[in-house]
């Protein structure tokens, strides 16, 4: 099956979303479906054969590109090909490609020091700094999962934020050991330096923590709900929409941060009727894009404590998946790429604080949509010194130069290197530019899952499952476990459900095996490494009875088990567990520790009611390094 756009398309997209637990189609959870070979009715046309990459694909994460405050380079980082490009922006020429080793997945890009660069090495545990005159690079261990990274030129520090919760800090002595190290929530996305604080965003849910120089958090601060109700006096609205999925905050000139992000729907959404998951009215969508505004609050001193956007402002009335967003040298305004539509919007920040454009569906006048989607994968975006748009494409690898006033295409930089075309990749993420409102990577962005809970009438509340780690292993698939394998899946949900036609096995072995290759999150060390090791043996105690389903590599015996939580659900694999927040199919268990709580099971989800307290703290230390 070729990629491709339009109903076909939509189709599958919406059939990847419902395999991993993202899906309004979960009826289909209490009928039976067999393997038998599909009737066909009429002649059909053989799909070509599948576009697959030799080395598979991470899933995207977007701002990769930076612009060195002279505007005189742009570095941008290539985690499809494990490289560092170094791009001279007055010539418009590639100077130099650094390799980096096998699996280090490059993300953001700060600058440092005069003549430096720093690189979080995502799935490398480390950051590369790098020296731009010699290209000599020198690589330091700073977490398993570094994701954003700053550097305060007034203290000569370098702040580094990873998914496993901690906020590591670095001195310019490339052998010191690290200056300080917090433990602070998990699901750190990217930092900025405010003053003699640090913002650093979380990824999942859209909030911003505001870190005192002492350490401590001082405040948290996540963007406005959109609520028509309430901001309209629209009493027949029932819609309400809470942020969700940072996937980008930026720092702003003059203080404060701009961050791109996702509303997703909160009341119950009917999963009755083609396209009311996905459907073309983006009022009606279950979810959009939104850029959230935080500035200092006016005072006479600088603050710590950026005051938000007015609610109901920001919203995007186009595109989908919001990677990336740069913000322009004058600071009047921001540009964000859309990887699930690929293309690029172009706004007055003044404007998104001001304007709204989902209930319209369209851009304010003084807003534009460039369309990038003819020349690859857009996945991050800066701006040069003559505020001309630069934009990484993923596949191929290039750099594009829009013009400023007209954004009519300057130049086109080909970045070399060897193909990451791969079909499966393109779909996870997108319609090529269709109409589509919602992508399998909008609820499972980076192959894991957006740590949502979704109101699916009339089957009640679903927790979004994770694809990271490796899951057609783990059959019988989806929360009930009815779905034998993924041929059944794909029938019960692509085919009967969709109306769809089913898929060659060829892609249907290819899509499979790209969703196998999406890798786990690199796990942090326990904070109290006494306290797992007691957890693991309690975890393995037989009349505690966790490991009897809970076993095996993936610690799933991928059975349906009724565990006392309403009906039989499958068994989930563990790995990966401290990053799925909340927990149960409910996600009634906000935390590790609530999993025990009365929402549970009880004993016949494991007998630890006798647990001590501190033995709880223990098992929980142990869940957490799976």
């Amino acid at each position: 099956m070729k990629a491709q756009s339009g109903a076909g398309l939509t189709v599958l997209v919406a059939m990847i979303a419902a395999f991993a637990g993202c899906t309004m189609y979960d009826g289909y959870d209490d009928l039976p479906y067999d393997d038998s070979p599909p009737e066909f009715t009429g002649p059909r046309v053989p799909d070509p054969p599948p576009n697959i990459s030799a080395v598979p694909p991470p899933p995207i994460s977007g701002g990769t590109l930076l612009v060195t405050a002279d505007k005189a380079l742009a570095i941008a980082a290539d985690p499809d090909r494990d490289r560092i490009s170094i791009v001279d922006l007055v010539a418009f020429q590639l100077d130099a490609i650094l390799p980096l080793e096998k699996d280090d997945e490059p993300g953001r890009v700060a600058e440092g020091a005069a003549g430096s660069v720093h690189v979080a090495l995502r799935h490398g545990g480390a950051v590369v700094t790098i020296d731009l005159a010699t290209k000599e690079m020198h690589r330091r261990p700073v977490c398993p999962a570094p994701r954003g990274i700053a550097y305060d030129a007034s203290t000569d520090l370098l702040h580094v934020a990873c998914a496993g919760g901690e906020l590591v800090t670095l001195s310019s002595d490339l052998a010191a050991p690290p200056v300080r190290e917090l433990r602070l929530d998990r699901d750190l996305r990217d930092v900025v330096v405010e003053g003699e604080s640090l913002l650093v965003s979380r990824f999942k849910s859209a909030e911003l923590l505001v870190i005192a120089k002492d350490g401590t958090v001082a405040e948290r601060i996540r963007p406005p709900a959109y609520i028509p109700r309430e901001i309209y006096g629209a009493e027949d609205d029932a819609r309400e929409y809470e942020p969700a999925v940072a996937w980008r905050t930026v720092p702003l000139p003059g203080g404060g941060v701009a961050m791109v992000h996702q509303r997703d729907i909160v009341a119950p959404t009917s999963n009755t009727g083609i396209g009311s998951y996905y459907g073309q009215d983006c009022r009606r969508s279950v979810m959009h894009t939104a850029v959230t505004v935080m500035r200092p609050l006016p005072s006479e001193a600088p603050s710590s404590s950026p005051a938000l956007s007015r609610p109901g402002v920001g919203g995007l009335g186009l595109g989908l998946l919001p990677v990336d967003i740069a913000v322009s040298p004058d600071g009047l305004s921001a540009a964000v790429v859309q990887a699930g539509s690929r293309d690029l919007v172009e706004t007055p920040l003044e404007t998104v604080e001001q304007y709204d454009g989902i209930d319209p569906c369209s851009l304010a006048t003084d807003q534009r949509r460039l369309m990038v989607r003819t020349f690859g994968e857009p996945i991050a975006v800066g701006y040069d010194g003559e505020r001309n748009l630069l934009v990484q494409m993923r596949e191929p690898p290039i750099i594009l130069r829009l013009a400023a006033l007209s954004g009519e295409m300057l130049n086109t930089l080909d970045l070399h290197g060897e193909s990451r075309l791969d079909d499966a990749h393109a779909l996870f993420h997108g319609d090529d530019g269709g109409s589509l409102s919602v992508t399998c990577a909008s609820c499972h962005p980076e192959g894991h899952e957006d740590g949502r809970v979704w109101n699916f009438a009339p089957f009640g509340m679903r927790r979004t499952q994770s694809l990271a780690g490796g899951i057609v292993a783990t059959v019988p698939l989806h929360w009930d476990g009815l779905l034998a394998n993924f041929r059944v899946f794909m029938r019960a949900v692509f085919e009967d459900r969709m109306g769809g036609s089913l898929p060659s096995l060829d892609h249907l072995d290819a899509f499979a095996a790209w969703l196998d290759a999406i890798k786990a999150l690199p796990r942090s060390k326990p904070a109290d490494e006494d306290a797992a090791a007691r957890g693991e043996v309690l975890f393995n105690e037989p009349t505690l009875a966790c490991a009897t389903c809970h076993s095996g590599e993936k610690l799933t015996n991928n059975e349906t088990v009724d565990v006392g939580t309403g009906k039989p659900f499958q068994v989930p694999s563990l790995r990966g567990l401290a990053a799925r927040a909340p927990y149960m199919h409910d996600g009634c268990a906000a935390t590790l520790h609530d999993r025990f709580g009365p929402c549970g099971g009880g004993d016949r989800h494991g007998v630890t009611s006798a647990l001590t307290p501190a033995q709880i703290d223990d098992l929980v230390a142990y869940l957490e390094t799976l």
